[in-house]
């Protein structure tokens, strides 16, 4: 089996043990078979949003760790990076440059002017509200470059992230450059993060825009085939873009599985994730739980709006300590399609059900990554949220390796590492799938490949599941213990 069959984790460089070095030290000894690739979260000097504003790529942020910590890490786990294609960070040389330097800034070309961008007399207000918006305000910051007189630059996020003219010379030039340094590095993948945001047209959402979408992703895909990394194109949407990349042959997200399995869950019916299993792309990672909140637009027309809202109503009234005002501008959440609040807590705490959920993820087409909380089955960190009043911190918990190594003596943790160890070395999962619904609430999901069959057998309604497979050695089906 290869690196895409195996369970990935996907972690910041310090929420287990504080940075990449003790990461490492607890990956070495807890994590072998149980995870085969980590997905590093931004590890780069950065001036927000959690690294997702980089400074620059060519170095790691010494707070972290260094190279030399990424390197070692990549010696036991295949590693993936992240990119983000559509902006920079505004502390950056090259936007400082230019606000120093004005046109006269070599890197100038790098960002877009909203004086250039659009013809004269515009943008409208008509035109400004045509573009798809995650956050309440239009997307552009107000600079002085050279101290030659306002100018709006594209600012789609945080005031920290600048967009960039990804089709002007100076900013190919800085993407080649970039991410074959990072290629360099050892990374299986590159993930390109917010990436249908990066086209913009007048007169459009300026929102995943073809063909110009297919041009940036070839010229990425172009540049890192050669030395042998994959891409992996990454945003929260509606899943029928999913389908238009991975009629590209790229990889995709499968966003729409953490909704479908928590209404799965509460409601007891199977029918809508059943469905959605038969369709859904196959060359995708499976999620339940990423740095971001819980997708919301993602499963839009998969479930109704009713079964939407019913779904929401039932996390916050049966999740464990998840409240509304957590997912509002009280706590700085300015995205109103996502949900802040760890899987397990979603599920109330409950271990029958979370390990049900995970069963389903990991029986799901598709290689299952697995966020680090989860990993771990942690709750809701409360006091942190309360401190910093970000409603996403609910789901950031940052463990010492000792609170590490604690998590993993409860028994919900042993579950899934039992699980996720099957997941990782049973040679049926990734040939022909089946899946039958006897019942309402049952759902039984089959993987076969030459004599290798599993079996998933689940109730949501009762939260019981069995999981049986061929044991080549005794010749006959045997149950999964452990789990």
């Amino acid at each position: 089996m290869d690196f895409f069959d195996k369970v990935m984790l996907i972690t910041y460089p310090n929420s287990v043990g504080g940075n990449l070095s003790q990461l490492y030290t607890f990956g070495e000894k807890h994590l072998t078979g149980i995870i085969g690739s980590i997905h590093l979260l931004p590890f780069y000097p950065s001036s927000g949003d959690r690294g997702f504003a980089p400074l620059d790529y060519l170095d790691v942020d010494p707070r972290f760790g260094s190279w030399e910590d990424v390197h070692r890490l990549g010696e036991g786990f295949h590693l993936v990076f992240d990119f983000m294609i559509n902006h920079i960070s505004r502390r950056s040389r090259f936007f400082e440059d230019y606000l120093a330097k004005g046109e006269d800034s070599e890197y100038a070309d790098m960002f877009i002017r909203y004086s250039r961008f659009w013809p004269e007399g515009r943008p409208t207000g008509e035109d400004l509200e045509m573009i798809y918006r995650r956050k309440p305000r239009y997307p552009y910051i107000e600079v002085n470059p050279g101290n030659a007189g306002t100018e709006r630059v594209w600012c789609t996020f945080d005031e920290e992230q600048i967009d960039l003219d990804l089709f002007s010379p100076a900013t190919r030039t800085f993407l080649k450059d970039r991410l074959l340094f990072l290629a360099g590095q050892g990374p299986s993948m590159i993930r390109l993060d917010a990436v249908p945001y990066a086209v913009k047209k007048p007169g459009t959402s300026c929102f995943f825009l073809e063909p110009g979408i297919w041009d940036i992703l070839g010229f990425a895909r172009d540049v890192l085939r050669p030395e042998g990394v994959e891409v992996l194109p990454e945003f929260h949407e509606h899943y029928r873009y999913q389908f238009k990349l991975a009629g590209q042959g790229y990889w995709v997200y499968d966003f729409a599985l953490p909704m479908l399995v928590l209404h799965t869950l509460y409601m007891g019916s199977v029918a809508r994730l059943a469905g959605w299993m038969r369709i859904c792309p196959r060359k995708q990672f499976t999620t339940l739980d990423t740095h971001d909140g819980i997708g919301v637009v993602d499963v839009h027309d998969l479930l109704s709006k009713q079964e939407i809202e019913e779904t929401k109503n039932q996390l916050f009234h049966h999740g464990a300590n998840v409240k509304k005002r957590y997912n509002s501008p009280e706590y700085g959440n300015l995205d109103i399609y996502q949900i802040n609040c760890t899987y397990y807590s979603a599920l109330g705490n409950n271990d029958d059900a979370y390990i049900l959920a995970r069963a389903l993820q990991y029986f799901a087409p598709g290689t299952p990554q697995v966020y680090y909380t989860g990993l771990l089955a942690g709750e809701n960190d409360i006091n942190l949220v309360e401190r910093t009043k970000l409603g996403r911190d609910i789901n950031r918990h940052a463990y010492t390796l000792e609170d590490a190594e604690a998590q993993l003596e409860r028994d919900v943790v042993k579950r899934l590492f039992v699980l996720t160890r099957f997941r990782n070395t049973y040679p049926g999962f990734g040939g022909d799938m089946r899946i039958e619904t006897p019942g309402d609430s049952r759902i039984r999901i089959e993987w076969t490949k030459g004599k290798h069959r599993t079996v998933l057998f689940a109730d949501a309604r009762d939260l019981a599941f069995t999981i049986e497979y061929f044991d080549p050695e005794l010749d006959r089906m045997v149950r999964l213990e452990g789990v």
